[in-house]
């Protein structure tokens, strides 16, 4: 094999043969492949695409290129649930406990945000004492203490995907569907989950601003994960408004727990239920309740668990930023746009986010929000709360929010778009 045949045939339109695939995977975990030429590649593989099976023998490459965690010991079928990210998208942190309450193992592992999305990592992490780094044997202990465990990725797991993924964000290839897909599914399957279920968004604060893009990207992984062996589904859900009233890693972990203990904004309850029973129906646990698991407080007392086992205390007060800016209501009306882009920017801005890996983040900074749309706002109200603990940030971070925001007089009829838009299996 050598790199140059096989870029020259991804190039012309070709089919890469599997033996190019698992070539080349190999050759570029061990560094025999340079980096300017993997880019190529994955420049040819976003130009011109790539099949099913030659995507599924990418993924595959890249499972075997470190090591496959086992979780059969356990006593519980496990199930694991994949977002594509957006802004306020806190779902994993009440839905982890929720399903583990109802008699699954939920292993998830969970990245850090960058750019406009936030991570699940981050958030966590506002919690005192908690942490992301665990062991194989310590993320199985876990698992069999609390039913759930939210950890990041073990760095023998599917190490090409590691370099890959690096090289994708700085070649301008991050938005080729067979490249996202596998580089999601190949940890995913990797992890050794007996069940999978996918959160794709769309809209203008997801990675795939249409639903066409978002679908075809959740039926290639479905796919991948019925090709492997792992039980798959995906629910299709929409990501042009921020989720829930709250984006920031603090910020969102108070409204978590707010849903955890029977609370919490409508949005966020039902997609959590609705990720819940699709979990649970993939797990084989089709008669347990999730509602009820949230109503009595089981779910919550798997959350406590979950975060002490990991170090934290979940009883410890949540950073809160120092400084805090309103933005009030233009006018008065409906509310019928809050772009969720724009949210998630003004929340990077302020510190919540990072643009690069290594960048830190603020707990306590984000955005709060006072009203979605459909709902009815006054001029001069407060529409939003922006938090930092650096106010020199409050200018850039509303300057994001310039024409994101639209409000129609009162009398104008509106209906707000579903939170689950669509179910692939």
């Amino acid at each position: 094999m050598d790199t140059i045949s096989v870029i020259r045939t991804k190039r012309d339109g070709g089919r890469l043969a599997d033996e190019q695939i698992d070539w080349v995977i190999d050759a570029y975990t061990r560094g025999e492949v340079a980096d300017e030429q993997m880019s190529a590649l994955a420049m040819a593989i976003l130009l011109n695409g790539m099949d099913r099976a030659e995507i599924a023998r990418w993924t595959a490459a890249m499972i075997a290129s470190g090591e496959r965690m086992d979780f059969s010991s356990l006593p519980r079928p496990t199930a694991d649930k994949h977002s594509t990210g957006g802004v306020g998208d806190k779902i994993t942190l009440p839905l982890a406990p929720l399903v583990a309450a109802c008699g699954a193992a939920v292993p998830q592992l969970s990245g850090r945000g960058l750019g406009h999305t936030g991570g699940t990592l981050d958030k966590l992490e506002s919690i005192k004492g908690w942490r992301a780094s665990l062991s194989n044997d310590e993320m199985l202990s876990v698992l069999r203490d609390a039913g759930a465990v939210v950890c990041a990725a073990g760095e023998g797991l599917a190490p090409a995907d590691r370099k890959l993924y690096a090289l994708r964000d700085v070649t301008g290839t991050v938005e080729s569907i067979p490249l996202i897909a596998s580089s999601i599914m190949s940890k995913k399957i990797a992890e050794g989950t007996g069940s999978l279920v996918l959160d794709v968004k769309a809209g203008s604060g997801a990675f795939m601003k249409t639903a066409d893009d978002a679908r075809e990207l959740a039926r290639t992984m479905v796919g991948l994960g019925t090709d492997h062996g792992v039980r798959t589904v995906a629910l299709l859900t929409d990501m042009s408004t921020p989720l829930g009233l709250t984006a920031g890693n603090a910020l969102e972990v108070r409204e978590s727990v707010e849903v955890l203990a029977g609370g919490g904004p409508r949005d966020v309850v039902d997609l959590t239920l609705a990720l819940a029973r699709e979990m649970l129906d993939a797990a084989g646990l089709v008669a347990a309740d999730p509602a009820k698991a949230l109503a009595d407080g089981s779910a919550m007392d798997v959350w406590r668990r979950m975060i002490t086992a990991q170090g934290g205390d979940p009883s410890a007060p949540l950073p809160v930023a120092g400084e805090r800016e309103v933005v009030t209501a233009s006018s008065t009306g409906v509310l019928t746009r809050l772009d969720a882009y724009a949210v998630g920017v003004a929340a990077w801005r302020l510190g919540a986010g990072r643009a690069r890996k290594e960048d830190p983040v603020q707990a306590g900074a984000g955005v709060e929000l006072h009203a979605k749309p459909g709902d009815m706002v006054t001029a001069g109200h407060p529409l939003l709360t922006l938090h930092t603990d650096t106010p020199e940030r409050f200018a850039y971070a509303t300057e994001a929010l310039s024409g994101a925001i639209d409000i129609a007089p009162g009398g104008v009829a509106f209906t707000t778009t579903p939170v689950v838009l669509e179910h692939i299996a």
